[in-house]
Parts: C-alpha cells; structure tokens; sequence
C-alpha cells in the first residue's frame, strides 16, 4: 500500500462507534488523524475520556472543531482516506425543532466532507448511514435494494446522507455507506436501551421501557461494527451500501431477561408508550457485507451484553462524570 494511503481521517473521532475504530487503525499501524466537536449531546468529558489513551501519540492528532468550520482542505492536503461517523445521533430528537441540528450535522457536514474530499483527489469515504433509514421494512431480513422509507427525521437525514454519496460517486469519489443495526458495546451513548438497561440493573434502579417488550432490533456488538469499517476502508469493491448487522435479533424483553440472568437481578419498569419514530422490527442480511468485505460478525448477543455490562460497572466504580441529561 503507498505511504500516502497509510493516513486516515476518521470524523466523530470522540464519539462511540469513533473511538473505537481510531484504535483499531491506529494498532493496525495506520496514522489517523480524529475530528470531533465534542458537543454537549451527552457529557464531553466521555467523549474526551473515550480517546484519552490516544491523545499524545505520535501517529494519532486531534482536531477539536465543528465540521463546518474546520480546515479540511488542510486536512485531507495528502489525499487520506476518510471514516465520516460525525452526527447527530438519535431518533427522537430529531423532531420538532431539533431537527435544525439534525440537518446542520448530518445533511450540511456530510456534504462538506464529500466535497473537500472529491476536491483533495480522495480516493474512499466510508461513511455512517443507519437502518433507520428503512423504516417498517415489508421483508425480513432486509436486504440493501429494499425500499426505504424512514418513519423519523433522523432516517430522512441519513437517506438525504446516501443521495449525497451518489452525486459524489457519479463524480469520481468512492463512498461507501454502512448501514449500522443497533450497535452495543462499551462507550455505548447514555440515552441508548442496552446502557440504560445494564445501569439499571446494576444500581438497582427501575428500567424506562417504552412499549411492551416486543419490539426487536438486530444487535451489532461494537467490535463487529468497527471491523466491517476497517475491511470497508481497503476492500477492492465494496460497493456503495453495506447491511452491518450483528445477525442477533432478540425483543427488548429477551435483552432484559439475558442482562437479568447476567447479573442476578430482577428488574422493576417505568413504563411508557411508544416513542415517535420508533419501528417494530429491524433485522439485516449481511450477505453483501460478507461477499464484498469478507466480514461476519462474531460476537453473540450474551458475550457482548457481557462484555458491556463490566464496562458500565468499571465506569461506575471510576471517577469518570456521571452522564448529562440528554437534551
């Protein structure tokens, strides 16, 4: 691979899914260069914690800014290849007024990094997209050429994102979109049900169930997610949208029931309606992910609500901030 081929810049770079892809490039020997703005979506200080360990070294550099504003001519001057996953996250937000945030960093940075990227002779943008962006699928599991239609603002971002990287495609850059299902894992946001889930079974407090339990997502442990970025970033043709689900479909009760028995509880509910925006069922086929990337998930949902559940409790028993209030 040529030297120049060797540097990434990875957007969102202090966020979940982020910081643990700029680890796994920078243990793969690659230089990386994070952008993150650190907003207050939830405490900056997890974000800022999230790449602690990474900050000072000499093959990772940390550029603090909001994508509309930072140099990015400057910094894709030596053509890297690009891990845009900088976004305003979550459904509900995205109603109502909120949803000027929601085009500002999603539709208006993504552009922007599409087109200083073309501009710079970039060769490869992967890119966040979502299985919001399919809404109530007719057919499980849901293959890429499915029709899309998103129930929520947030889906219709991401989908707007995916039109984007086809004028961009049509005009010499290679973007690739990866359609995340539900991913967990340590760093997880504090807003998102497996986290609320483990932080309640561990302090002993009641668990916000929104519905009744029945509603199923197919889980990606974050691991899984930032291997199919990394095999995305190199693979001679990946195509222009990727299904990266976990292959481990389970109601939002089977998840409770699992956290119950991993830690010995029985877990009390708040419970609430259904939230705007939220869909029934979400389950990938992944068979162009693992035809195109050579990629398959292989982390089972108990392992990784495992290997969550002892990160939330370290970082109960650390000195980290407690999470904000979610806006």
């Amino acid at each position: 691979m040529p030297r120049t081929a060797r540097h990434v810049v990875v957007t969102g770079a202090g966020g979940f899914i982020g910081s643990h892809v700029c680890e796994e490039l920078v243990a793969d020997g690659w230089r990386v260069t994070g952008i993150d703005a650190f907003t207050d979506y939830y405490d900056p200080a997890a974000k800022e914690a999230n790449v602690a360990d990474l900050v000072g070294r000499s093959d990772f550099a940390l550029v603090r800014g909001d994508l509309m504003g930072v140099d990015l001519e400057s910094i894709f001057r030596d053509r890297p290849l690009v891990v845009h996953l900088a976004a305003q996250p979550g459904v509900r937000g995205s109603f109502g007024d909120g949803f000027r945030q929601y085009v500002h960093d999603n539709v208006l940075a993504t552009q922007r990094v599409f087109d200083a990227a073309l501009s710079a002779g970039c060769r490869r943008v992967v890119y966040a997209s979502s299985s919001s962006v399919y809404g109530d699928a007719r057919h499980y599991p849901c293959p890429e050429n499915a029709e899309t239609t998103p129930n929520s603002p947030y889906g219709v971002t991401k989908l707007t994102c995916e039109r984007l990287a086809e004028v961009y495609r049509n005009l010499g850059l290679e973007t690739v979109g990866l359609r995340y299902f539900t991913v967990y894992g340590p760093r997880q946001r504090p807003d998102m049900a497996i986290r609320r889930l483990c932080e309640a079974a561990l302090h002993g407090q009641p668990f916000v169930l929104h519905g009744d339990g029945s509603a199923s997502r197919d889980f990606t442990f974050v691991a899984d997610a930032v291997a199919a970025t990394v095999a995305a970033l190199t693979a001679p043709d990946p195509g222009p949208v990727l299904n990266i689900g976990g292959g481990h479909e389970a109601t939002m009760m089977q998840v409770v029931r699992t956290i119950e028995i991993l830690t010995d509880t029985v877990l009390s509910f708040d419970r609430g309606p259904v939230q705007p925006g939220d869909v029934r069922r979400t389950a990938a086929d992944t068979a162009w992910a693992r035809d195109r990337l050579g990629w398959v998930p292989g982390t089972n949902l108990v392992d990784g609500l495992a290997q969550q559940l002892r990160w939330v409790s370290a970082r109960a028993t650390s000195r980290l901030p407690e999470p904000a209030a979610q806006r």
